[in-house]
Formats: C-alpha cells, sequence, structure tokens
C-alpha cells in the first residue's frame, strides 16, 4: 500500500546560493528533503503543511482555472520557454490560491525528473484520463507544446459549451426558487393577516379564499416538514444519480425527450462527442482507445452506453462509419462527415466541422430558450403572486356590492 502524501513548506538555498522557498508533496520530512537536494537545493527547515480547520484556504479549483492554466501553459511552451520556468511564470500569475499551490507542486515533480503526464496524474479532480492520456502522447511524440494547445482548445470549448447549457438552466430556475420563496412568505405571513379581518365579516367566504386559507394554515402547521421534504427530496435525488446507474440512465433518457431542453441536451452530447472524438484522434490515439475516453466524456450515461457499443463493434473489425449508424441514436450530419473522414483520411478534420456546427447550435438555441422563458416565468409568477392577492381581496369587493 503506497504511503499517504502531505504537503510540506520549505526554505532553502538553490545552487547558486539563493534562498529559495516553496511546497512539496512527499510521504515524510526525510522523503521531502531527499527530493529536494536531488533539484540541488540546500534545505534549511522543511515543516509539514498545517490544515486550517475548515480545510485550506483559498477557493475551489474549477474546470475553468484547469482550462486556463493549460492554456497559459501551451502559450508559453510555443514561444519557446521551457517548461519549469514556464510553470514559475504561470504560478506567479495565477489568483486563485489552490491552484498556485497545485502548479507549484506539478512543478516540483517535473522538476525532480517526473514525466508531466505522471506528474498531472497524481491531482485526478482535476486532470483525468483523458488530460493525462493526450499530454503522455505530446510527450511520447515529442509534440508537447502542440498537444498542450490542442488540450487547452478542447478544455475551453468543453467549458464554454457548460456556461452555456447552465445559462439555459440558471436563470428559470433561480426565478421558480425566487416565486416559491415569495409565495411562501404571503401564505406564511400576509395571508393570515387577511384571514383575522375575514373573521368579523361575519359571512361565507368564497371557494377560492377558502383554498388559499387552507393552504396557508397548512404551510404554517407544517412548514418544516415541507421544508425537509424539499431537502430530503434533493438529497435522495443526488444520491440515486450517484448510486443507481439505472435510475441515472433513465433521467438522462428523459432529460433527451424534455420539450426544448432536450434538444440543448442532446446537441451538446454530439457536439461533446464530436470535440472529444477530434481531439483524441489527431493526438495519435488509437481509435479504440479514443472511443473509451469519448464515452467517458459524453455526459450522458444513454450515449455513453452507445458509444461502447460502436468501441466494441470497431474493436471486432466494423468501420466507424458503420458502428456509429448501428446505434440509430447519432444525427445523419455525423454519419456523413465519419463517412468522407474515414474515405479521405481526415477523420479528426471532420469531426471538427461537426463539433462546431453543433456548438453553435446549442448556442442558439439557449439564446432561444431565455427570450422563450421569459414570458412563461412572468405568467407563472402572476398566477402564483396575482392568484393569491385575489383570493384574499375577492372577499372585500364582494362585501363591497352587497354594501
Amino acid at each position: 500500500m503506497a504511503a499517504k502524501l502531505a504537503i510540506f513548506n520549505y526554505v532553502g538555498t538553490d545552487k547558486r546560493g539563493k534562498e529559495t522557498s516553496g511546497e512539496i508533496e512527499a510521504a515524510s520530512v526525510a522523503m521531502a528533503k531527499a527530493q529536494l537536494r536531488r533539484r540541488g537545493i540546500n534545505t534549511k527547515s522543511v515543516k509539514k503543511q498545517a490544515k486550517t480547520l475548515f480545510g485550506r484556504a483559498g477557493k475551489k479549483i474549477k474546470p475553468a482555472d484547469t482550462a486556463l492554466f493549460t492554456r497559459q501553459l501551451a502559450t508559453m511552451m510555443k514561444a519557446g520557454v521551457p517548461l519549469i520556468q514556464s510553470f514559475e511564470i504561470v504560478a506567479d500569475g495565477v489568483e486563485n490560491e489552490r491552484m498556485r499551490k497545485l502548479v507549484t507542486r506539478i512543478r516540483g515533480d517535473v522538476a525532480a525528473g517526473n514525466q508531466l503526464a505522471a506528474a498531472l496524474a497524481k491531482h485526478p479532480d482535476q486532470f483525468d484520463d483523458l488530460f493525462c492520456s493526450l499530454v503522455n502522447s505530446g510527450e511520447s511524440s515529442g509534440t508537447l507544446e502542440t498537444m498542450l494547445d490542442r488540450v487547452a482548445t478542447y478544455k475551453e470549448k468543453t467549458e464554454a459549451l457548460k456556461a452555456k447549457i447552465k445559462k439555459a438552466m440558471t436563470y428559470p430556475i433561480a426565478v421558480v426558487l425566487v416565486a416559491l420563496v415569495v409565495t411562501s412568505l404571503l401564505l406564511v405571513k400576509v395571508v393570515p393577516q387577511f384571514a383575522e379581518t375575514f373573521q368579523s365579516f361575519g359571512s361565507e367566504l368564497p371557494g377560492f379564499t377558502r383554498f388559499v386559507l387552507e393552504i396557508s394554515y397548512f404551510a404554517q402547521d407544517y412548514w418544516y416538514i415541507i421544508f425537509a421534504a424539499i431537502i430530503g427530496a434533493v438529497l435522495l435525488f443526488q444520491r440515486a444519480m450517484k448510486t443507481s446507474v439505472a435510475f441515472a440512465e433513465k433521467f438522462d433518457e428523459f432529460a433527451l425527450k424534455t420539450p426544448v431542453v432536450g434538444g440543448i441536451v442532446y446537441n451538446s452530447v454530439i457536439a461533446r462527442f464530436s470535440r472529444t472524438l477530434s481531439t483524441t484522434f489527431a493526438a495519435g490515439v488509437p481509435l479504440v482507445e479514443a472511443l473509451e475516453s469519448t464515452a467517458g466524456a459524453a455526459g450522458n450515461l444513454v450515449y455513453r452506453k452507445a458509444i461502447f457499443r460502436i468501441r466494441d463493434d470497431v474493436t471486432s473489425g466494423s468501420s466507424l462509419y458503420a458502428a456509429i449508424k448501428s446505434t440509430g441514436i447519432f444525427p445523419s450530419m455525423l454519419l456523413q462527415m465519419v463517412s468522407i473522414g474515414e474515405e479521405s483520411g481526415a477523420l479528426d478534420e471532420m469531426l471538427g466541422k461537426v463539433a462546431t456546427h453543433y456548438e453553435e447550435a446549442v448556442d442558439n438555441a439557449v439564446d432561444s430558450l431565455s427570450s422563450l422563458i421569459e414570458p412563461v416565468i412572468m405568467a407563472v409568477l402572476g398566477v402564483l403572486v396575482g392568484g393569491l392577492m385575489v383570493a384574499m381581496y375577492l372577499p372585500i369587493f364582494m362585501l363591497g356590492s352587497v354594501v
């Protein structure tokens, strides 16, 4: 069993006698000192980094941070800057403290003689198997700077696609949540005030008003149960998505069939499939391995399952075009472009064109959804808030007509 690694802060002098300090990841103080000696650093002190009460300081490392790091590293190397020096320049410009420490650790591993892919693989939360595989291909072929540029482009386009989908979902969800909060406050705080006034009328209330009052009484008496039920449902859903493959697959299948939103999900999956396969194939990764990486990046279990079927068919000797067509769930445009790519030997280029097309389709669909969803949301808000107001003022209007 491998020893658990820890982070150590060190202070010392380099080969030129210049004072230096930083962090290093090692199993013990002795191992940390040994690694530093191999780098030519004469240590004055090496201390284990203490953990804060609520974890390490700094913002969480996001995929966008990883994409920016990759682009900066690719730019430095294309400009002819040595890899170690590139890491130092990138680390100096990173604002996120956690990301800066991560870059420093990777730089230390590479300086100690490790391959870049191996150093990145130690941090799977930030650099997945696909990322490390592409970097490894670049190192093996001696085209690391070119490969880093391709990986950076891939990460940037992938994150841009995710951002578009989040944009489509965040706005309506946020407005609906605000509407629910406002409605809840009205039911718990405002409606009871009207109820006290209605008791002095001495006449029977309209049916709609009685219905709203019953909801208000229920919300006042059992608000904690309702709140707990909502939180429980959300947690149960998250757990089911993580632990039950069957449930997650059914949900992904449902997402593809949902009106309007289903089209965005479908286009994003096709774009991700095309972009990932194009990038891996262009990097010289064998087709079967490229399909395995693509399946992991599909983002939808229905298509992940289909891609593994494609991989099995290709392994048994089928062409990629025939294997994709046999699934029956990929668009004809993709099929035709794959067929042309296989015949012309430009499969990566054709898949790149397909990816660009469907990324633009997602962008257009998000813009259309934003303009379509606004009147729907206003209607929902009008029904919820306006309906409550009508229910509360209806008895007053009826009383005025009687008088």
